[in-house]
């Protein structure tokens, strides 16, 4: 039965299990799903986890419990650094980098916080798709469909906690890697305002735009985590429905959506109603300015550009042609293209300061469809893209204005996975995971009902 954080957290300090016994647990899971041709782990580190447990249970015998997240298993992305370990971020192009002398930044926040580490995750190569597609390693299925994708590039990572082979798993959200697969497989997510993660010692695709941030079971975990990543601790507290002011737009992100997914939103909108608060459209137009911003490939291409020219000249025949082809987009943009593409970030940063100060938190669907089939993405190259852009359409528009936000399953029982997103812009952290508690409780309590 899956637990939380918090109530995982609670049975060790009970007694009622050890964290070498959780660990077991959960690493003879991840074994048997890749016994059974999953791909959810690139690799496992299960002796060193095991240490890890074993230092967490003797530590806790001796009255030291360094958080919540004592001697609780989590996975670990692809592209964080591990001490000791190779961060291949998924290609084979980086598959005889040295190993890492150090822990990156959030991983060494982790250990702090007691967290034993069980393993690196699959993804997307290089973090470079919303999809999960990975030629080298085997593409994460959707734990839910297994004809369907988990979503990317934090794929695996999104697997790991559905099939309760961690309790939690650190990801990073370029363009919505944390949130699509959270959407896709029925989980929670939260991506961070990206100043607040620390991300020295991770291999980046966009520095202008990548964050580091958790997937879990519920707002809590993810706030637990967010509180061991980012050093601040929101607390438990969550607002009153009633009087708070959300805002929706069907300008850019409310177009083109799948009639469920559309359902799903449309349903969480009228229970916030019900629950007394005040939900409301806005126009925000300058949206439809995204498409154009990014027609040469945006700041992912152009920044992507500078971290990998060297090794594609050297390396990218390894390299996923579809994520190379990508990359390479960032060559064919000038000095000056780079400027412009950040001056309208700031000027689009400015406008939507003005369009959201009414609102208490920004609701849209984290993804406009549900879970694409795996077949038809492997086999054609235009449904690949296409598909794609839609994907990460949504949730990419937060990534380019420098906020946050969660994804909160919305969708009825019995039905494909939906994310409810609850955004905000840089800073609000705190705010929309507090949110996020409340709307978390109302959509759970309606579905028990």
């Amino acid at each position: 039965m899956t637990k939380t954080i918090r109530e995982l957290a609670a049975d060790l300090a009970a007694g009622r299990i050890t964290s070498v016994a959780l660990t077991e647990q959960m690493l003879a899971r991840a074994e048997a799903h890749r016994a059974q041709g999953g791909h959810a782990y690139v690799s496992l580190d299960g002796e060193q986890a095991l240490m890890e447990a074993r230092a967490s249970d003797a530590a806790r015998a001796a009255g030291i419990v360094a958080s919540p997240l004592a001697g609780v298993p989590i996975s670990i992305k692809d592209l964080f650094d591990v001490r000791g370990q190779t961060s291949s971020a998924a290609s084979l192009a980086l598959a005889d980098a040295p190993p890492a002398e150090a822990d990156a930044g959030a991983v060494a926040r982790l250990r702090a916080a007691g967290a034993v580490l069980l393993g690196r995750t699959n993804m997307s190569e290089f973090a470079f798709s919303g999809l999960g597609l990975n030629p080298h390693y085997g593409t994460p299925r959707n734990p839910l469909d297994g004809e369907r994708v988990a979503g990317g590039s934090t794929s695996g990572g999104a697997v790991t906690v559905a099939l309760d082979m961690a309790a939690g798993a650190l990801g990073t959200d370029t363009g919505g890697s944390i949130r699509i697969p959270s959407a896709f497989c029925g989980l929670t997510g939260f991506k961070p305002t990206a100043a607040s993660v620390p991300l020295a010692g991770t291999v980046p695709l966009s520095r202008s735009l990548d964050s580091a941030g958790p997937i879990a079971h519920s707002v809590d975990c993810c706030a637990i985590l967010y509180a061991a990543l980012s050093g601040h601790d929101i607390g438990a507290q969550a607002p009153a429905l009633k009087g708070l002011r959300f805002g929706f737009t069907l300008d850019y992100v409310g177009t083109h959506v799948e009639p469920q997914v559309q359902q799903a939103f449309d349903a969480a909108l009228d229970q916030l109603r019900q629950a007394g608060a005040l939900v409301e459209q806005f126009d925000f137009p300058e949206l439809l300015e995204l498409p154009g911003i990014n027609g040469g490939g945006g700041l992912v291409a152009a920044e992507a550009w500078h971290w990998h020219r060297e090794l594609l000249e050297e390396k990218g025949a390894q390299y996923d042609q579809r994520v190379a082809a990508r990359i390479r987009r960032g060559q064919q943009q000038g000095a000056a293209d780079y400027i412009d593409l950040l001056d309208a970030r700031a000027r689009l940063i400015a406008i939507a300061e003005q369009r959201l100060a009414p609102y208490d938190a920004w609701l849209m669907p984290s993804v406009a469809i549900v879970a694409p089939q795996v077949a038809p993405l492997e086999s054609d190259d235009a449904t690949f893209f296409t598909t794609n852009g839609l994907v990460l359409r949504n949730a990419s528009v937060i990534n380019f204005l420098d906020g946050c936000a969660l994804s909160l399953p919305c969708h009825a029982e019995g039905e494909l996975p939906v994310g409810l997103g609850i955004c905000g812009l840089a800073g609000a952290d705190g705010q929309v995971l507090q949110i996020g508690r409340a709307v978390e409780a109302l959509l759970r309590g309606s579905e028990k009902e």
